[in-house]
């Protein structure tokens, strides 16, 4: 049996559809997928954050196409994306290779995250509520018990999530959108330290809770400014920076 085409919206006694329909049927149309080049983006630079591909690490197209199922073009377009924003370096004649971080770049980073999320943790210990209290101890809990699995990338998705909601409860959006800017890179940095760091920092995160149920803005500033301190000092700390 032959089906029977949707009919188009009714049309008004002019001849034009009626008003609001074109629209209405505008809204209902169904996202299309994200293009394989970005989904491809995605991947790789996911694979670079969690240190799969780790820092100087030779990245050659056909390992990576076939490693993810593609074709050799949507891997070097997103090669390409990924050296314009630091992930990458692509060096004439030898290749691409996972971006080595220096220590000064380390610290512009953290420095910055830092002052974004000190002021976020004093606006944060000033509104607020039950709630949103009641939230950052299930976040917390979260991190706890990845902590006694000794699970880094629970570890560093816990922490993540922590800190985020910390803005998130601010209301500030300008805050939001800034920290968002920084946060990829910023779960790069902490990867490598989420175990060894894990105990003090979640212990950390529990006083910055308290003093934000406390409504303590002071408090909340000062316990952010050295949590995000000592993170910096882990990084430079890491075993592995040695050898970089």
């Amino acid at each position: 049996m032959s089906q029977t085409a949707s009919p188009l919206p009714d049309r008004g006694p002019t001849g034009r559809r009626a008003k609001g329909s074109l629209a209405d049927a505008s809204a209902k149309r169904v996202e299309r997928p994200a293009p394989l080049r970005q989904v491809v983006y995605e991947a790789l630079a996911e694979l670079i954050i969690n240190r799969t591909l780790e820092p100087g690490q030779h990245l050659v197209e056909a390992d990576l196409a076939e490693y993810l199922g593609v074709s050799r073009q949507p891997v070097r377009e997103a090669l390409q994306r990924l050296q314009t924003e630091g992930w990458v370096d692509l060096r004439p004649a030898q290749g691409a290779f996972v971006h080595l971080p220096t220590d000064e770049e380390a610290d512009q980073l953290l420095g910055v995250r830092a002052v974004l999320e000190t002021h976020s943790a004093r606006l944060a210990a000033t509104c607020a509520s039950d709630e949103h209290i009641a939230r950052l101890w299930e976040l917390q809990n979260a991190g706890l018990a990845a902590l006694a699995d000794d699970d880094s990338e629970a570890l560093v998705s816990a922490n993540a999530d922590l800190h985020s909601y910390i803005t998130e409860l601010t209301g500030n959006a300008v805050l939001s959108e800034l920290i968002g800017l920084v946060d990829r890179r910023v779960r790069w940095y902490y990867t490598p330290i989420a175990r060894p760091r894990g105990r003090d920092a979640w212990h950390e995160h529990a006083e910055l809770i308290e003093s934000i149920a406390a409504h303590d803005a002071e408090k909340a500033e000062k316990i952010m400014a050295q949590h995000t301190e000592r993170t910096r000092q882990a990084f430079h700390e890491r075993p592995e920076a040695a050898r970089e």
